[in-house]
C-alpha cells in the first residue's frame, strides 16, 4: 500500500501486506490520501520453497536451479554486481 491505512482496527504502514480470513466483510480506513491493491479468490495451493525459489511444481523449481547455476535469469536491476552461486542440494537422508 502506499500511504498508511487500518483494516479492522489494525494499522497497516506503507509497504506493508494485510492477508485477510476468506469471507465476511472489513472495514478500511485510509489516514491520508492512499494507494491499496486488492486481490481475491481461490488459494493457490501447496507450493514448494528451495533457496530463493518457490513454485507449485518441483520440476519448475529443478529448471529455475539450472537457470541460476547457468546463468539464464538475470541478477537484480540494481544488485547486479554480486553474484550467490546456488547452494549445494541437502543429503537425501535429511528431507526439505
Amino acid at each position: 500500500a502506499k500511504g498508511e491505512v487500518e483494516i479492522d482496527g489494525q494499522a497497516f504502514a506503507e509497504g506493508r501486506m494485510a492477508v485477510l480470513s476468506p469471507g465476511g466483510t472489513v472495514a478500511l480506513t485510509a489516514f491520508r490520501p492512499s494507494t491499496v491493491m486488492v486481490l481475491g479468490g481461490e488459494p493457490l495451493g501447496e507450493r514448494h520453497l528451495w533457496w530463493n525459489f518457490v513454485s507449485s511444481s518441483l520440476d519448475r523449481i529443478e529448471q529455475a536451479k539450472a537457470d541460476w547455476k547457468a546463468g539464464r535469469i538475470p541478477l537484480p536491476q540494481h544488485d547486479h554486481d554480486e553474484f550467490i552461486p546456488l547452494p549445494e542440494d541437502p543429503p537425501r537422508s535429511h528431507p526439505v
